[in-house]
């Protein structure tokens, strides 16, 4: 076996482990901190983010469900 496949894949999880370490210990300090508007702006912004991506995700379904119906695709179900 090779060895480049063993040392790229260590390298690999050795950096996945070490940016979810660190990513995990910021989310913890900002949570000990604790502040209520900072977490209700987070709160809103989220809110916006996933209301958004629900509107874009309903017209991407309606573009595909429009255009397959333009190209005369057969959308009946069995």
């Amino acid at each position: 076996m090779e060895w480049t496949p063993i040392v790229f894949v260590t390298f690999k999880a050795l950096v996945l482990c070490t940016g979810m370490f660190f990513a995990i210990k910021w989310h913890y300090d900002q949570g000990k901190k604790g502040k209520q508007t900072e977490r209700r702006a987070v709160l809103r912004a989220s809110g916006k983010v996933a209301a958004g991506f629900m509107v874009s995700l309903l017209g991407l379904g309606l573009l595909t469900f429009f255009l397959s119906r333009m190209f005369g695709l057969d959308l009946t179900l069995p």
